[in-house]
């Protein structure tokens, strides 16, 4: 089955395993969706995520989701995702209108000439790209 926006699928997933409260969720591998895990990882979001080799011809990325709280109190850290550019309608930002993504509190992630990054991080650089997503 084609997808025809694979970013979109691997957010939906994302937010349909927090819903379901499972501690992982499996996606189909690619470059810019391991790009997007990494950051993730790094910005705190998720607690890691592994390349699965299992099937020779299809590679997917097993993400483990991250909670805080006890058993019934329990909330992912994740409280939301919203994809911004979309195959038919692109969204393109300069390094002056890189948006923000709740007061700071969340994170946007860019694709940009110098590789996938935070929108933190391509304002440091002094560059721009295409808003991927949102996390909050």
């Amino acid at each position: 089955m084609t997808i025809s926006d694979p970013i979109a699928d691997m957010l939906t997933r994302v937010r349909n395993a927090l819903m379901a409260g499972q501690t992982s969720v499996m996606v189909p591998s690619s470059k810019i969706k391991v790009a997007i895990a990494d950051i993730l990882k790094s910005e705190g979001y998720i607690e890691g995520f592994a390349e699965d080799q299992s099937d020779s011809v299809h590679q997917v990325i097993r993400i483990k989701l991250k909670y805080v709280g006890e058993r019934r109190d329990r909330h992912s850290v994740i409280t939301g995702l919203e994809r911004v550019s979309k195959p038919g309608r692109r969204v393109y930002a300069n390094k002056k209108e890189i948006p923000w993504v709740r007061s700071g509190i969340g994170v946007a992630i860019l694709s940009t000439p110098k590789g996938v990054m935070t929108g933190q991080r391509a304002r440091q650089l002094g560059v721009g790209g295409e808003v991927l997503c949102k996390v909050w």
